[in-house]
Formats: structure tokens, C-alpha cells, sequence
């Protein structure tokens, strides 16, 4: 079984039957109590058929992932097209797409979209190549925000980015150096590129940002995790936009 064609844990496993991606569910055999009540419930509402598993086959499944005894087989991931996300923006008075230039760690993907979810923000556009995708490890971590957030795969960020100026977007980035972020202006149409947790920015994107952004710090350790920087800014716009 391709690992990308399964998702796990009680939460991605719930939002993924209420999205009506899911195709075939196993529960650990052995297992009882209200979630169990509940997963079956909707997977019996949602026509999916269930197949009761030793525990010790669903760890083989998840290659030793924390599964809580469910696992379900989904259709490979619906990422949306740009052109969709483009459209969706035009319906809002200051919509922000997220832009994440290489991203490698799931976790990170994971969390950067439950924060997503949570600040309304209209979609996130991913590099095909070089970048982590959406896989089970990135479901679970964003507690099913992938079934609620598009997601658009692309081939040329560089491209991408051409695209999104020429629609009136401001293209921002993170940078040690820049204006702070509680001096960000985030009114109209925003872009923020989320560079990879190593390197950061790659050169040729820096050279199409307006403006860098950069978080005030005061600490030892002058640089905050991928996923933590993309929250506090995804923050600072939601905070100005209510």
C-alpha cells in the first residue's frame, strides 16, 4: 500500500470520512469506547466499509506512526489548481495566500495549515519538486485543515509569483532583516513566502519580494521553526483583519 494513500488517528480519519475522501477503514480489532461508536457510525453513514485489524498490522501500516487504532485508505490528495485559489481571493476583501518555498518537514506542512485554517487564509501554494507534498504525517499534524484549505501544487514558484503581481498581489517575505512585523501594512491583496527551515528564502524568489518581514526577537536563538514564524505572521494578519 502507497503511504500516501492512507491517513491516521482519530482526527484525520474523522475529517476525511466527513470529506468523503475515505475508501476503506481499519479498526484495531480489540478496541472499544465513544470514538469507536463514532468513527463507525459515519463510516456506516458514509457507505465505507470497515475491516476490524490487529493492532500489529495497522503499526506495519502506518510504519509504526501513532494511528490510535485507525487507519483509512483515501483517494490520493485533491490538491486545487492556482486558478482556483485566484478566484476564491477575488471574492475577498484582503485575502493572504501563503507561499512555501521548499518546505521538507511534514510536521511543519502540518501545522502551518491548522494555523491556515484557523486565520482564514484563502489557500496555500506549494513547489512540486524539492518539497514535502501532503502526505498522512501532514494530515494528522494539521488535525484534518487539509479537507477545509486549498492546496495548489505548482511547477515554477518564480512563475507563480509573476502571476500573483500581475493580479495586484503584494508579495512579502521573512527575513532577519525587514520591517518588523507589527509595522507590517497587511491591507489588499497579500502573499507571504514561508522559506525552508534550513535555508531559508531560495535567491532567485528574494529577488520578486516587495517587502521582507521580520519577527522582533530578543532570545539567544535568533531564528524561530518554519512552522512557528508562519503562525505569528498568519496572526498578525488575521489580528488586523478583525
Amino acid at each position: 500500500m502507497e503511504k500516501n494513500d492512507i491517513v491516521y488517528g482519530v482526527h484525520a480519519v474523522t475529517e476525511s470520512l466527513l470529506a468523503n475522501t475515505g475508501n476503506k477503514l481499519y479498526i484495531q480489532e480489540d478496541l472499544r469506547g465513544k470514538n469507536v461508536d463514532k468513527v463507525k457510525q459515519l463510516a456506516a453513514e458514509k457507505k465505507v466499509s470497515i475491516s476490524w485489524t490487529p493492532k500489529k498490522t495497522l503499526q506495519e501500516m502506518t510504519e509504526g506512526a501513532v494511528h490510535q487504532g485507525f487507519v483509512l485508505r483515501v483517494s490520493e490528495f485533491a490538491y486545487s489548481d492556482l486558478q482556483t485559489i485566484l478566484k476564491k481571493a477575488e471574492q475577498e476583501s484582503n485575502p493572504l495566500l501563503l507561499i512555501l518555498d521548499g518546505l521538507t518537514d511534514p510536521h511543519n506542512l502540518g501545522s502551518i495549515l491548522r494555523t491556515a485554517d484557523a486565520t482564514n487564509v484563502t489557500g496555500v501554494i506549494i513547489p512540486k519538486h524539492r518539497a514535502v507534498g501532503v502526505t498522512p504525517v501532514v494530515s494528522k499534524t494539521s488535525t484534518g485543515a487539509v479537507e477545509h484549505i486549498p492546496i495548489a501544487r505548482v511547477t515554477n514558484l518564480s512563475q507563480t509569483l509573476d502571476t500573483l503581481k500581475a493580479q495586484g498581489f503584494w508579495i512579502f517575505g521573512t527575513d532577519m532583516n525587514g520591517t518588523p512585523s507589527t509595522k507590517w501594512n497587511t491591507a489588499g491583496k497579500l502573499a507571504l513566502i514561508i522559506g525552508n527551515e534550513g535555508k531559508g528564502i531560495s535567491a532567485n524568489i528574494k529577488k520578486q519580494v516587495d517587502e521582507m518581514i521580520t519577527i522582533p526577537m530578543s532570545g539567544h536563538v535568533q531564528s524561530l521553526n518554519a512552522s512557528v514564524a508562519a503562525a505569528i505572521l498568519m496572526y498578525e494578519v488575521y489580528r488586523n483583519r478583525t
